[in-house]
């Protein structure tokens, strides 16, 4: 069994590579658009449609992530102070 701070790495290893994806899905959308303002030889249409699929995708992953992952619970009331004490 993997121990507490062998999980914690895992889980910041997959954090760093789920933000990675991310940034590059929402970097392609923006160099499409770009490409798109630039008046470039395809069809604005087409190059418009594939920036929207790929901000919902990075939309998607994003969701995914946060609903898949556990918030930090809040911390143990301290204790009741013992009479006479």
């Amino acid at each position: 069994m993997k121990s507490l701070a062998d999980l914690q790495a895992d889980v910041a290893a997959d954090t760093v590579v789920e933000q990675s994806a991310v940034t590059l899905i929402n970097g392609l959308a923006a160099q499409l658009k770009a490409l798109s303002a630039a008046g470039t030889p395809v069809d604005p249409a087409v190059i418009d449609s594939l920036a929207t699929t790929l901000e919902a995708n990075a939309a998607s992953l994003g969701a995914a992530v946060a609903a898949n992952t556990v918030a930090n619970p809040a911390p143990a009331p301290a204790p009741a102070p013992t009479p006479g004490s």
